[in-house]
């Protein structure tokens, strides 16, 4: 079994990747929330956290072994859970997972079906029971934000400019864990970089996928 792969991102499309290693190329299904940052990784090598699974074709009856990848082995963790509550299967998870991990593990944990009912394929009544199946399943999984302090204090190598450009994406509704992580791959990317407004505009062409 396939547990991690890592290899040079050389193609994405609206929901796989393929990496290419010793002269192979593997096409790896990832969830919408992932392709804005892996975005910026074209054409350097990534590792992925994967799960292997075999889909069924309706027309032949055949079965085809499948890779799912996630950035982080947390994000892998909620997946396995994911996928136990009845009638959300590999495909329907990858789906549902528009939103990063952190943001529905906080969602379950508090309960708030309102806007688990909003993913993608999920409706009020596979809400209802995600949180049936998941609330007590989600305390410290993907740093699911469940406390009132949790994830405020910014990275302290931040300038001045680096900590108010985080507080701006963070209240236009992005996630702080997020918002950190396109924030310092933007910094990365443009060190000459000085007014928070600059820096907003670079990590949301980071979340976007714009940036190579």
């Amino acid at each position: 079994m396939i547990v991690r792969l890592t290899g040079t991102l050389i193609e994405l499309t609206d929901d796989a990747v393929v990496l290419e290693r010793d002269g192979l190329a593997y096409e790896v299904l990832v969830p919408r929330y992932a392709l804005g940052e892996l975005a910026a990784h074209r054409g350097t090598d990534v590792t992925l956290h994967t799960v292997q699974f075999y889909e069924a074709s309706q027309a032949s009856g055949h079965l085809t072994p499948r890779l799912l990848g996630f950035l982080h082995p947390e994000d892998k963790r909620f997946f396995s859970r994911f996928v136990s509550v009845k009638g959300i299967g590999p495909r329907k998870a990858l789906k549902a997972l528009a939103e990063p991990v952190r943001r529905i593990a906080t969602w379950i944990a508090n309960a708030d079906t309102r806007m688990l009912a909003r993913l993608p394929g999920i409706g009020k009544k596979a809400a209802d029971m995600i949180v049936a199946s998941l609330k007590d399943q989600m305390e410290g999984l993907a740093g699911a934000e469940t406390s009132a302090g949790a994830w405020q204090a910014a990275p302290a190598g931040f300038s001045a400019a680096q900590r108010d450009a985080l507080e701006v994406l963070v209240a236009w509704g992005d996630a702080r864990v997020d918002a950190q992580r396109w924030l310092e791959r933007a910094i990365q990317l443009h060190p000459d970089l000085d007014s928070p407004d600059e820096l907003v505009r670079a990590a949301y062409r980071v979340k976007t996928g714009v940036e190579g």
